[in-house]
């Protein structure tokens, strides 16, 4: 079974290359089923319902998020009706919407998606630790799911890193996102859990973490109110995180980075 999760998406070049792309890469690949992260989809700034829709209809099979999931305020009142989209599992009780669902592949191989929220330089949120925990005590992995995934959105490279061997050997794969910047130590770890501290973005990397550069790099210099961030315009890389998981124990056989297009020197399709 091969899984494919892309990276934030970053505004509307970014969403746009993904649709676009998405029906070939899924062939080309012959992946089983698509993740994306679109909390930044919207300008930059959350994903609305219609994002969502899009993001379907290309073929996507579960959207996650991170802080910015709030940020357009209409999906408050959608997120509770769309299973397919989540929020971090560790926000308060009471919270709308979910922080895990069930997927289903075509051929009837069912992925339960997670995301969670890291604590480190972060809003204050529950345990994520406690939280995975719990959930891999109620979903064994290639009994009652074939694959258990999970999005980690967190600023901290330790904390990513601890969440990794914390469920090593208890979910499929854990792939940080947040921080917009592919990181280099995509791998298996010992117990058979795919891993990458970050996915990097679908965006412009010609860029500041996706948003245009000269208004990022004057507010560093400046430090005073100026213009509103906003997402680079150019050429578009897709970056992410292919796996491939063995669905009788659900254990990561091999974890692979993806890019594609755009300023970052693309990798090569496996074999199937």
């Amino acid at each position: 079974m091969r899984i494919l999760f892309l990276g934030d998406i970053v505004g509307r070049d970014a969403r746009d290359a993904v649709t676009s792309q998405l029906a070939d890469i899924r062939r080309d690949y012959k992946i089983d089923a698509v993740i994306v992260n679109a909390e930044n989809a919207a300008h930059g700034f959350g994903v609305t319902a219609q994002i969502c829709d899009d993001l379907y209809k290309a073929g996507v099979d579960c959207i996650t998020t991170g802080n910015h999931v709030w940020d357009q305020r209409e999906i408050m009142s959608y997120i509770d009706s769309a299973p397919r989209l989540l929020r971090p599992i560790n926000f308060p009780d009471g919270t709308p919407g979910r922080g895990a669902s069930i997927i289903e592949t075509a051929r009837g191989q069912k992925i339960l998606v997670v995301n969670a929220m890291a604590r480190l330089f972060m809003d204050a949120m529950d345990d994520p630790f406690a939280a995975m925990d719990k959930l891999c005590k109620t979903y064994r992995l290639g009994k009652d799911v074939q694959a258990i995934f999970l999005d980690f959105h967190g600023e901290a490279t330790s904390e990513k890193m601890a969440m990794g061997h914390f469920l090593d050997g208890r979910v499929s794969f854990v792939v940080g996102t947040h921080t917009h910047v592919p990181t280099a130590d995509t791998r298996v770890l010992p117990k058979g859990t795919g891993y990458q501290t970050d996915a990097g973005m679908c965006g412009c990397y010609d860029s500041v973490i996706g948003m245009d550069a000269n208004i990022a790099v004057n507010r560093f210099i400046r430090k005073l109110p100026g213009e509103k961030l906003r997402p680079a315009e150019g050429a578009v890389t897709l970056s992410g995180v292919l796996f491939d998981v063995d669905p009788a124990t659900g254990l990561c056989k091999q974890a692979l980075p993806f890019r594609k297009g755009g300023q970052l020197i693309a990798t090569q399709a496996p074999a199937a």
